[in-house]
């Protein structure tokens, strides 16, 4: 039997929640970063390390996820734990939507 079944709805919806922001946010990722060149780019790259964001690239994503996901990042919470690859950013996310 799947663990699915036996995860409890919440957790289910936060698995679902994760997902879709994921691929809303990577597609912002691809369009805006990689100009369409996204093929190598895996829910775990490191963004900053290697190179897909710099500071102003960061600033930029920041005030994407305030927009698309209607959350507001505070200065402190700009840190690579929550905003350096895909699954970190959509684990912020989440967390903050709650």
């Amino acid at each position: 039997m799947s663990s699915a079944y036996n995860a409890n709805p919440s957790q289910l919806l936060s698995a679902v929640d994760e997902t879709a922001i994921g691929l809303q946010v990577r597609t912002y990722i691809i369009d805006n970063f990689l100009l369409g060149a996204g093929d190598h780019l895996q829910d775990g790259t490191q963004l900053m390390e290697t190179g897909i964001l710099d500071s102003t690239g960061v600033m930029e994503l920041v005030a994407f996820l305030e927009s698309a996901f209607d959350v507001v990042i505070a200065e402190e919470e700009i840190i690579p734990e929550n905003l350096n690859s895909l699954d970190n950013i959509s684990a912020f996310i989440v967390r903050k939507s709650r």
